[in-house]
Formats: C-alpha cells, structure tokens, sequence
C-alpha cells in the first residue's frame, strides 16, 4: 500500500484522496497544514495517523512515500523541490510551476534523487477520452483547427469585487485564469497538436491584475487554435476540433464527458465512453501504476512523456503570461 501524505486541505484534495482510495493502490497516512489542529481535524477520520505544522519534518517522515500537493500555485516549486529531496514522490496539481526555471531546477533535482518521482496531476490526460479524441485527430483527412473553451465562474470572484485578494486572483500567489482553469485547454491542445509555432494572449484584467478571462491564439503551420478561458464568466458552449467537413465536439475540453464525431453528413457518433463519478480515478492509477514499478519499461515511457508534456505545457502557459504582460514576482528571481 503506497503510504500517501497530503499538502492542503480543500475539496480538490479531499477527491484525490477519494480517487486514490477507490483505486485500493494507496492509504492516507499523513496531513500537513498550518496547525496540528487542523491537520487532524482533515485527517483523523480518513485514516491519517501523522499530522504536522512543520514542512521539513513533514517531508522527511517515513510515514510518506507520496505528497499530493495541492498549495497555493505560488508553493508548488519550493514543495515540490522539498519533496524530491527526501526522495519522496511528488504529485503536484496544476499548475505545477510558474515558470520553465523552476522546471528546469525540479528535473536537475530528480537527477540528484533517483529514487524521487514527479507527477502533475493534470488528469484529463489520463482519462480514456482524451485518448479517444487524439486516435480521431489522426484520422481527420485535414485538421483546420480548434476552439477549446473552459469558462466557470470563481466564488472566490464574488471577493475580488467586494475589493479583496484572494490567492486564487493575486499576482503573489501566481493566480488567474490562466494559471487554473487555462491549463486544462493548454494541455489539450499540446497533448493533441504539439507545441505550437507563436503564440498570443489577450487577457482581461481584474481589479488584483490577474486575468480574469482571456483569449489566447496558438499557432501552428497548416492551422491556429483558440482558447477561451474565464473565471469571472459562465460559457455553456462545446469545444470544437474542425476537420475538412468533419467536426470533433467535446461538452467539456477539461471534463470530456461527452465526446463525438461529426462526419461530412452531420452524422452524430459518440467516441468516447462515460467517465467515472470521481475524475481523478484514472491519474490516481497511472501514478501507482509507475510508483509500484518504476523500472518497467512501458512505465518508464509514460513516466518520462508526462514530465515532457508538463514541462511543455509549463513553457507554453509562461509564454502566453509574457504576451499578455503578465509578470509574477517568482520570474525575477
């Protein structure tokens, strides 16, 4: 049973923690917060039994063999980094940095630790129909382009208009739209099409200088690909992949509940099948899949092209923040 500790107590956690469980690979053991008192409080009726307030020791306790971490975006790298160097593994949800230097540091580090792994829990990519999707990409005879479209509105905006700051909209904490909800589109269209050649965003700012929504342009050779991102807005529109006549149709580019295709003749078929309650299911099992047997060379693979799409995705997301003028305190250092 793979001994799993926890950084954050929020309902992200508690449905990875759900996911992993259900997966029967893993067992809460550990939970760090602010004070002992809440870490119990979180921890005590899942079956955690080690709680602490000290980070260092938190990280170096045999109680753990994974830290899922699920901070503010801004303490990812340096939890992370931690992590990695008491040869823990590391499962960072998105984003897992701000920039590509910390990335950079993150890979140099698991060189260093060659026992440590680490994970971003971007966890569409390892549901079946972001598969399903990427097998009817190569089989549209042209791709002309795409619209992808992630648009749910924050609670935590109702705050920024009553005048305050919460982490998820401040430039400290490396918020905004495109740090959250972003990264989902992000990882489609490079999980999908690759890197793209040029990139442009064009950010509508909230009062806290964060991105509140946006629209961003990725270009490739032959076609562009829009993304339509929002945290101060509700969209209810599909996503689209446009072939030559043909039309790939998602509900949700982040949730792929629902995925079909549209032939020449507006013919409906559904390629995908239906997604388990819990979305965090299939990451939680891919992960324990590598962690139980790291040396497996079909582990391995995937083990070394989700890192490469993560470090893809994080230059392209600092990319974008470098279009729309977007700087966050942790790029100037």
């Amino acid at each position: 049973m793979i001994k799993l500790g926890i950084i954050g107590t929020g309902w992200i956690t508690q449905q990875f923690i759900d996911a992993a469980h259900a997966t029967q690979k893993y067992q809460l053991t550990a939970v760090y917060s602010r004070t002992v008192e809440k870490a119990k409080q979180f921890g005590e009726t899942k079956g955690a039994t080690f709680f602490s307030d000290d980070l260092n020791a938190f990280m170096a306790s045999d109680a753990i063999d994974v830290v899922y971490i699920a901070s503010p975006n801004s303490l990812h790298f340096e939890q992370a980094k931690l992590a990695i160097e008491n040869d823990k593994v590391a499962i960072v949800e998105k984003p897992i940095v701000a920039n590509l230097k910390q990335m950079e540091i993150l890979r140099q580090t698991l060189e260093k630790h060659p026992k440590a792994l680490l994970f971003e829990a971007a966890r569409q990519i390892h549901q079946p129909n972001f598969k399903a999707v990427k097998d009817q990409i190569e089989n549209l005879g042209r791709i002309q382009g795409a619209t992808l479209t992630y648009m749910k509105y924050s609670s935590r905006y109702d705050a920024v208009l009553d005048g305050k700051e919460p982490n998820v909209f401040s430039l400290n904490f490396a918020g905004g739209a495109l740090q959250d909800l972003g990264v989902y589109v992000t990882y489609d269209a490079v999980g999908w099409f690759g890197m793209p050649d040029d990139v442009a965003y064009y950010p509508t700012l909230t009062p806290t200088r964060v991105d509140g929504k946006g629209v961003a342009i990725l270009r490739y050779p032959e076609f562009d690909v829009t993304l339509n991102i929002g945290k101060t807005s509700n969209s209810y529109l599909p996503s689209e992949i446009y072939g030559l006549k043909d039309t790939i149709v998602m509900s949700n580019p982040a949730d792929l509940e629902t995925v079909s295709y549209r032939d020449d003749k507006g013919n409906e078929m559904l390629i995908g099948t239906k997604p388990a309650d819990n979305p965090m299911i299939s990451e939680a099992e891919d992960f324990a899949r590598v962690i139980e047997d790291p040396q497996n060379d079909q582990n391995q693979k995937d083990y070394w092209k989700w890192l490469d799409l993560s470090q893809n995705v994080t230059k392209l997301l600092y990319n974008l923040r470098q279009s729309g003028k977007i700087v966050f305190p942790d790029d100037n250092k």
